[in-house]
């Protein structure tokens, strides 16, 4: 990999990493599922304009905007809402790679290598330590929503592993076209119209540049310089960038927010990013015996890691990722 090359996947990975941090900035100003809402919308509008809608069926769209975008980040949202740190989110998301690899079994059909499954276990040993971390410092209710999203970010990616999208960033400004209505419709009947309407009348700079940052920066950014990187190189080359993504969350929880980072959140930290990489990179096999489906497409942080490259097939779930 070219040296600005190399400089754009860790660019990408900062900018998914210090999202987290942008992400409980615009808590600040906007209540959880109002704030999904507009991320979206902003991430849409005026992007799908100027891209041509993904080659796949209808279908495959609403189901991962549901999924991804409803469930998963309107669950990330909340639990941040409810205290879970920026830090560690960012870490036990992560643990959507062992959620994508058991669906994957599941609806797929894949077949898992020992490697693959002692890498599951890891990772869900640091999901454990997490757990006894986050239980001594903030509510175990909103620990409990961020393991649901992971495990709403993992069916996301079963589902864009059949779709095959075979671009990034059009998949994901189409994919953003979803999940707005529901939004708007869950936060009227669970947060209520006065805290819309507080929020937008009291909206200033700081939160109309988190919402510009986790819509603009994060997404359309993020995801079409992801998407050059995997038509330029074999995705085993750029995929296990993204394992540096919880690695830039917590620190910029830790240098922006003031987040601890204890020796139990380390600890797990550990556990937790070396399960993924074994988990994502440790090979697979389908159910006929070739090559499992996640070694020939790209995954974007959103959907784990994997192996190989297949030209123009570089479907990816979300980021914040």
């Amino acid at each position: 990999m070219r040296p600005f090359h190399l400089f754009l996947a860790v660019l990408v990975a900062a900018v998914w990493g210090v999202n987290f941090v942008v992400i409980e900035v615009g808590l600040d100003h906007f209540p959880p599922l109002l704030f999904t809402a507009l991320r979206f919308l902003v991430a849409a509008v005026p992007a799908v304009f100027l891209v041509k809608r993904p080659r796949v069926a209808l279908g495959w769209i609403l189901v991962v905007g549901l999924t991804l975008g409803v469930a998963k980040f309107g669950l990330v949202f909340t639990g941040m809402h409810l205290g879970m740190p920026a830090g560690l989110t960012s870490l036990v998301l992560q643990v959507q790679a062992v959620f994508t690899a058991g669906f994957a079994v599941v609806f797929l059909g894949e077949r898992l290598r020992p490697l693959r499954y002692a890498g599951m276990a890891v990772a869900l040993g640091g999901i454990g330590v997490a757990a006894w971390a986050q239980g001594g410092s903030g509510p175990l209710a909103a620990f409990s929503m961020i393991i649901a999203a992971a495990a709403f970010w993992g069916l996301a990616n079963v589902a864009t592993r059949k779709a095959a999208p075979p671009d990034t960033l059009s998949w994901m400004v189409w994919v953003s076209l979803v999940p707005p209505l529901p939004l708007f419709a869950l936060s009227l009947l669970v947060e209520g119209p006065e805290a819309g309407l507080a929020a937008l009348r009291g909206l200033d700079l700081t939160g109309i540049g988190a919402l510009l940052f986790i819509a603009w920066v994060a997404t359309v950014f993020g995801f079409g310089v992801w998407g050059f990187l995997l038509r330029e190189h074999d995705a085993s080359a750029v995929a296990p960038f993204t394992l540096l993504v919880p690695v830039f969350g917590m620190l910029s929880a830790w240098v922006f927010l003031g987040e601890e980072l204890t020796p139990l959140n380390l600890l797990a930290a550990v556990l937790l990013v070396g399960g993924v990489a074994l988990t994502a990179l440790g090979g697979g096999r389908s159910r006929a015996g070739g090559r499992d489906p996640g070694e020939e497409r790209g995954n974007g942080p959103e959907e784990g890691v994997s192996g190989g490259r297949t030209p123009g097939r570089v479907p990816s779930a979300a980021p914040d990722r």
